[in-house]
């Protein structure tokens, strides 16, 4: 699996399109086996989730993102865990661990978050 974690410096970013960067981490039988840092092609709707599905992510974490986008990231495979804060380096970890679980988003957009259905 591959996990984009939205990043503000050594923190998860509140909000996922905000972000300046992205902390992509591959993941083998438990095991962190690649690090690599994707530069934000910046907030359009639509264009993160396909550049992140090019570069075969299948989850992403963030603090929070409205529901449009992630209705765009459910169409194109890829899981969203929202609710998540703290160290990068502890959230990879935690979900790895199976410790992390699909939260409420820490952004407001006037509508409820949702998950990615199937």
């Amino acid at each position: 699996m591959k996990v984009a974690i939205a990043k503000d410096g050594d923190f998860v970013s509140e909000h996922f399109g905000h972000c300046k960067e992205y902390a992509l981490y591959s993941v083998e039988d438990s095991q962190i086996t690649d690090m690599e840092i994707l530069i934000s092609p910046g907030h359009e709707p639509g264009k993160l989730p396909v550049l992140l599905a090019e570069n075969n992510v299948t989850h992403v974490l963030a603090g929070g993102m409205g529901p449009r986008a992630v209705d765009l990231f459910c169409a194109n495979n890829i899981q969203v865990y929202l609710g998540v804060s703290g160290r990068i380096q502890t959230a990879i970890q935690d979900f790895i661990a199976g410790k992390i679980s699909q939260g409420q988003s820490s952004c407001t957009h006037g509508e409820e978050h949702h998950e990615c259905k199937g």
